[in-house]
């Protein structure tokens, strides 16, 4: 039987479940629905997929479903450390190529090129590619500061006229990187990073965002129950009726009884 809350916050769907695996096979079972249908209607489809730990489970799942036409799909990510090698532990390209491209084989896989020698060149080329179609699936999380992709709250800006940008992480991003086990001490974390901005990340059919761990329940809190500004990004996400916001009872454990 399944432990599902189910509510609408604004103009977002929340998914709320007792544990972290119901919650990512059901995230898994949408996320996978999207793609299956998009191929259906036109023969492709196109998707932008998150990183970091928060994820691992939902990717795991959405890996093994049976039937994806990955196939026809093309598949891009939403934001690398500026400078960082594919080769690097932390690095984000890394992280999708182990878990999710390698895996799956898409029809197309688009990097963000962090070590680009020439970065806003290599934005300006992911930019074009990412604008080429639409796009029907954005799997996304939320920081333990609220953040959306690398929007932290000082430079996320809910209208930016820039589809990629670069961008200097704030101190509490940077200090999740090393909380996550990806670098030794808060001095080894790149002070910048290159990210799809809050517009980009929300011109899609479907956002699917993946939320789990006590770490994130205030994140959670502020996002669902605090002001829609940029001082939590994530609160964003009330604004957008395509978007489902997947909980599970740690990260909802903040969250008022109603």
């Amino acid at each position: 039987m399944s432990s599902e809350i189910t509510a609408t916050v604004d103009s977002l769907k929340v998914r709320r479940f007792a544990t972290l695996a119901e919650m990512a096979a059901a995230a898994a079972e949408d996320a996978a629905g999207v793609l299956r249908a998009a191929v259906a209607a036109r023969g492709s489809a196109r998707a932008i997929i998150a990183t970091g730990n928060s994820q691992d489970l939902f990717l795991e799942k959405l890996t093994q479903l049976p039937d994806v036409p990955w196939g026809q799909v093309a598949l891009f990510h939403m934001d690398e450390y500026l400078g960082m090698p594919m080769t690097h532990n932390a690095s984000f390209r890394k992280y999708l190529k182990e878990r999710v491209f390698d895996r799956v084989n898409p029809a197309e896989a688009h990097y963000l090129e962090g070590d680009a020698e020439q970065p806003l060149r290599a934005i300006r080329a992911y930019a074009d590619d990412l604008a080429s179609a639409s796009i029907d699936l954005c799997c996304l999380g939320i920081g333990e500061n609220g953040h959306l992709a690398f929007n932290d709250p000082p430079v996320a800006d809910f209208a930016d006229p820039e589809p990629i940008k670069i961008v200097k992480l704030d101190e509490g991003c940077r200090k999740q990187q090393v909380g996550e086990g990806h670098f030794p001490n808060l001095d080894a974390v790149p002070m910048y990073a290159i990210t799809l901005t809050i517009p980009s990340l929300c011109k899609v059919g479907r956002m699917i965002a993946v939320v789990p761990e006590r770490r994130k329940a205030q994140a959670v809190k502020d996002s669902l129950e605090g002001p829609i500004a940029t001082s939590c990004p994530g609160s964003f996400l009330r604004q957008q009726s395509h978007a489902v916001l997947y909980l599970d009872g740690d990260s909802s454990s903040l969250l008022s009884a109603k």
